[in-house]
């Protein structure tokens, strides 16, 4: 099996369809010429030219609209944002035009588009580095896909490219270069595992609302989504020395939301650690909580702990990230209060 870093698995699955399906186009800023702000559309433009490959103006709004506009039309739009913070800037065609027209035109028009946006605290500060899935895990009519490793990251990208509903795919920009044997030049993490960095050749899909456990374990379940998942799994070897048991699972799609996993694997560990870089306030951790509180409570042996970001803008200061994006010592505290109890 071939490693992969995940920004090449991406790229493959992009490249695969695109060769596959004519209808599929990548639009966005940059992604022709210059490759793509992380250069995760490298050599796309050489292979498929300017009619399949479309290096708009800085307009989120109009190249959000202008990809609507294509996927009503019998294309089948990949659209690209530099940075998941710049979405804000089109949340009006995202959340009340793309998501919405389905229902709206009675099932007569459908949006078959993917939106591909980084997001993840990397040093660059307020406007950068924010990470947005909660704005739209809170909007009907999207799916909400998050893959943590490589080989997660191809088969959900053909999947979304492949549905007839609009799907916003979040990538982690520390993720891109993970398990990549050349190294490359993305952001790294000291803390990045290299599970699932196996990638097929061959096309593969994974179906939405169908989480991975990446580890098993007795003691504790840990749901953790993008880098969180990484960290997660340091804590969990650590941990593991200790003889704590962690079972760690990405639930990959917020939207739709893999319920059974999740409260399988609470009814045998009977404790949760949630861990996501949203903030904490009406974050991912809080609606799983709120899920779990619902479904599994008499099996709780202790109060869900959230390992989350404060409500707080994201610093540009290494050292005061780091205070307030958690890190690997949040996680495993946060296990140990559990475990008290």
């Amino acid at each position: 099996m071939r490693q992969l870093s995940l920004a090449d698995a991406i790229r493959e699955a992009m490249v695969q369809e695109m060769r596959r399906d004519s209808s599929v186009i990548l639009m966005g800023e940059d992604v022709g010429r210059f490759n793509g702000a992380f250069h995760v559309s490298h050599g796309m433009l050489d292979e498929f030219g300017p009619t399949r490959v479309w290096d708009t103006p800085i307009s989120e709004a109009g190249f959000m609209g202008m990809g609507i506009g294509a996927a009503l039309t019998g294309l089948r739009p990949i659209i690209e944002f530099q940075y998941a913070d710049f979405m804000f800037c089109a949340m009006d065609q995202i959340v009340n035009e793309a998501a919405k027209l389905r229902l709206m035109s009675g099932g007569q028009a459908s949006v078959p588009l993917v939106m591909r946006a980084p997001q993840g605290a990397t040093g660059r500060a307020a406007q950068h580095s924010q990470s947005v899935e909660a704005y739209f895990m809170h909007t009907p009519g999207l799916y909400l896909a998050m893959p943590s490793t490589p080989y997660d990251a191809k088969g959900l990208m053909i999947s979304a490219i492949r549905s007839n509903d609009p799907v916003l795919i979040l990538e982690h920009k520390l993720l891109y270069g993970a398990a990549s044997p050349g190294g490359g030049k993305a952001l790294t993490d000291q803390t990045i595992s290299d599970i699932g960095s196996d990638v097929p050749e061959d096309a593969y899909t994974i179906p939405f609302g169908k989480a991975d456990i990446k580890r098993a374990g007795t003691d504790v379940t840990i749901i953790a989504t993008l880098i969180m998942v990484h960290r997660a799994l340091a804590v969990a070897a650590e941990l593991e020395k200790e003889g704590i048991s962690c079972e760690v699972i990405d639930p990959r799609t917020l939207v739709p939301l893999d319920e059974e996993t999740i409260l399988e694997s609470v009814k045998k560990t009977n404790r949760v650690v949630i861990a996501s870089e949203d903030v904490a306030r009406g974050g991912v951790g809080s609606e799983l909580t709120a899920l779990i509180s619902r479904k599994a409570f008499d099996f709780l042996d202790a109060p869900v702990a959230c390992v989350s970001t404060d409500n707080s803008p994201i610093p540009f200061g290494p050292a005061a990230e780091q205070h307030v994006v958690p890190q690997i010592s949040d996680i495993r505290q946060a296990v140990y209060e559990v475990l008290k109890d």
